[in-house]
């Protein structure tokens, strides 16, 4: 992998790089207020996968702000879905790197939250507040911009760089898989950026070499016919009470999952993952405040703090609907109920063979009558420390920052990591724009300008 350039802050670098690295810093300096100017106007476009809306709109543009950077793009149609943007600069050597992002975007609800407009993509005290900045599109647009600088600064690249950037990944990237698999060999590469990233409340860069998987589920319970008076209680089954019973045989009050067969593949962490948590910077005090708790757990120290955090399997109710919820009382038998569940799952569970044993153990509990359905699966994906991206990302971080970035084994989130280091054999480290006050997928959803400038 080549070394990356550094920036006007930047910590020791070689001899050699000091003409290049200032020429690229002086270029993006002079050029910043049009590269923030662009980011706002992908900002302002709304891409939302989950409403549909704003989609096309939104390739469209970022093809055009990619097109002027000097990348060689195309618009691909996918059948049932939105269209995902591939960009490539051709570059001194064969060798390739991969840019995977997403210019889709989670909904802005609830509205009355933000302090300014979701789509307004204002400045307030030295921060772009908009829906998108930080996931995904401050980083895209970070990647792009500095392609640009790169080409204009030396004429060429000293790789390839191929972008593709898909609109879909807040549901679940339904799409990726085939459409990967039908451009299979234009995604050959020795290594790729991830979507996204931040820096710590120290300022510490973070770099993530690994996602959880993630299998999505809905069950729904139905009645025996319509919403019912709710006097007709003794008479009539409740679908209501029926789901509630069903989903507190999945997971006890300390978390674990009890479908039977859920743990069966799980890989426990490796001493080369032990030795990566250990060396986590860990503050109980800023993780109580994160999480908007009175303190957190008393057993947690850093290594088992982080264990849990990323690397145990996990079950969450996500959403739950049923009968009457307005204001005042309605006196109603439901006529059904749903729920919306998340299993984050770690190496090497699958969430095909999760999502059997759910099935499996909500009949085996007299539930099998619940209607279940799918909504994402997506594998756990790991990149080993020791790959050269890494070494690069880490070797690019330490320059422009000024320290040594923190490495995270894997996060806890979840993305199409595994269709790219699994199936295409490209191994992925993910550093970003973002920073702890982000806020990505909630209101007031922010970058720093200056965190935006180093990236």
């Amino acid at each position: 992998m080549p070394e990356v350039q550094g920036s006007r802050t930047g910590g020791d670098r070689p001899p050699q790089d000091e003409g290049a690295g200032r020429a690229i810093a002086q270029y993006i300096e002079h050029n910043f207020d049009r590269f923030l100017s662009d980011l706002r106007r992908l900002c302002r476009q709304e891409s939302v996968s989950a409403q549909g809306r704003g989609l096309q709109e939104a390739a469209e543009l970022l093809a055009e702000l990619m097109r002027a950077s000097g990348i060689e793009v195309s618009v691909h149609p996918v059948p049932g879905g939105p269209p995902v943007v591939m960009g490539e600069v051709e570059g001194r050597s064969p060798e390739a790197l991969v840019f995977y992002n997403h210019y889709d975007v989670q909904p802005p609800e609830p509205l009355d939250a933000w302090e300014v407009p979701p789509y307004a993509a204002e400045l307030r005290a030295g921060r772009l507040v908009a829906r998108g900045a930080a996931d995904n599109k401050g980083c895209l647009v970070a990647r792009i911009q500095a392609v640009e600088a790169l080409l204009r600064t030396r004429g060429e690249l000293p790789i390839t760089v191929k972008f593709v950037v898909e609109g879909e990944e807040e549901i679940g990237s339904p799409h990726l898989a085939g459409f990967l698999a039908a451009h299979r060999a234009r995604f050959r590469a020795g290594g790729g950026l991830w979507e996204a990233g931040m820096r710590d409340r120290q300022g510490r860069p973070l770099v993530y070499l690994g996602a959880k998987g993630i299998c999505y589920l809905e069950l729904e319970a139905r009645g025996s016919g319509p919403e019912r008076h709710s006097a007709l209680a003794p008479l009539v089954e409740n679908p209501a009470w029926r789901l509630v019973q069903a989903l507190s045989g999945l997971r006890d009050k300390e978390g674990r999952v009890l479908v039977p067969g859920f743990y069966d593949a799980v890989v426990l962490p490796s001493g080369e993952d032990l030795e990566m948590v250990r060396a986590i910077p860990y503050d109980p005090e800023e993780w109580r405040d994160e999480l908007g708790l009175d303190e957190v757990p008393a057993e947690a120290d850093s290594p088992e703090f982080f264990r849990r955090y990323l690397f145990e399997p996990t079950c969450t109710i996500c959403g739950l609907s049923s009968g009457y919820s307005g204001p005042g009382a309605k006196t109603v038998l439901p006529s059904r109920a749903v729920a919306k569940l998340d299993f984050r799952l770690v190496p090497d569970q699958e969430p095909a063979q999760v999502e059997a044993a759910v099935r499996a153990h909500l009949a085996q509990k007299g539930f099998g009558d619940l209607l279940v359905s799918s909504h994402s699966n997506q594998e756990p994906a790991r990149t080993p420390p020791s790959a050269a991206v890494v070494r690069a990302v880490r070797a690019a971080a330490l320059r422009v920052y000024g320290q040594e970035p923190v490495l995270y084994p894997t996060m806890a989130g979840s993305g199409p990591l595994a269709l790219f280091v699994k199936r295409l054999g490209v191994p992925m480290a993910s550093v970003g724009v973002g920073h702890s006050g982000s806020g990505s997928h909630g209101p007031n959803e922010n970058i720093r300008l200056e965190d935006y400038r180093l990236g």
